[in-house]
């Protein structure tokens, strides 16, 4: 496990804002519905802008609070144009989409209370997500935001054959401690140091349970950054406790990039 404390002025920013740039959020969106039984959600692929042959690495995003949104494409969008397939889970389902913070509360909560039912939501996009013909299946990884975020701990907590999850500004608790022992994926937790709404006790707990579990994990906490920073919608404002910061925004990116190439590249 490594641990970070990173300040805004530190010259790791220099180095890893740059990367950032030549990403043109230019990938190709094609709508997915799916379901089971008489359930039915909405997602979509997201691949490169540029043409490919073959099979790519596959990542499964996982949406905030709000459900499957243009944020959503936004993030899917940036992942694809690295190289990868996309597939954007819909854990809500089909035409369910909060109409502000009090719906979403209420959605995002039924399934943190309930992780059962948001891993069976999870293992469901990420088996409609293998269907893809242009997903290399031995190369697949998950990525989520916030709710997202907690959302894809709990799929690599499932034992999914993941090579690696990424956790942006996402919940840290450990309700199922042993649960660390079916960890098959390498671990990114990209958290905001002055994230309000992650209490100190969850990170605690969080890290205990990697490092029982002997999983292949690290957190990054960005310094002078607070919950949602890698949405621009949210603002600059941290004393509200959710709030974009470019600068941890392109630090996470950038880390996430090496991340998952590391991984891919990995037999």
């Amino acid at each position: 496990m490594r641990t970070f404390a990173l300040s805004a002025l530190s010259a790791l920013a220099l180095s890893l804002v740059s990367p950032l740039a030549p990403v043109s959020f230019a990938a190709k969106f094609k709508t997915v519905e799916y379901g089971k039984g008489a359930e039915k959600f909405e997602g979509f692929v997201a691949t490169p802008s540029k043409a490919f042959k073959g099979t790519l690495p596959a990542i499964l995003v996982v949406h905030n609070w709000l459900g499957v949104t243009e944020e959503t494409r936004t993030q899917a969008g940036r992942l694809a144009d690295l190289g990868y397939v996309v597939f954007a889970a819909d854990i809500y389902g089909k035409g369910v989409r909060p109409a502000g913070p009090q719906e979403a509360g209420a959605l995002a909560g039924k399934y943190k209370g309930d992780r059962s039912l948001f891993r069976e939501r999870l293992t469901l996009a990420y088996e409609e997500m293998l269907k893809v013909a242009a997903v290399n299946r031995q190369a697949t990884f998950a990525a989520g935001y916030c709710f997202g975020g907690t959302g894809v701990l709990e799929l690599a907590r499932s034992g999914a054959p993941l090579k690696g999850v990424v956790s942006f500004h996402g919940g840290l608790d450990s309700p199922t401690p042993a649960d660390g022992a079916n960890v098959k994926a390498a671990v990114l937790a990209l958290h905001g140091a002055d994230d309000p709404y992650v209490p100190v006790a969850d990170l605690a707990a969080f890290e205990k349970e990697m490092a029982s579990n002997k999983v292949d994990w690290q957190l990054v906490k960005f310094g002078n950054t607070v919950h949602s920073f890698t949405e621009k919608a949210a603002g600059d404002d941290n004393s509200k406790g959710a709030a974009y910061n470019a600068v941890s925004d392109a630090r996470s990116f950038a880390m996430t990039r090496e991340f998952l190439a590391r991984l891919s590249a990995a037999k």
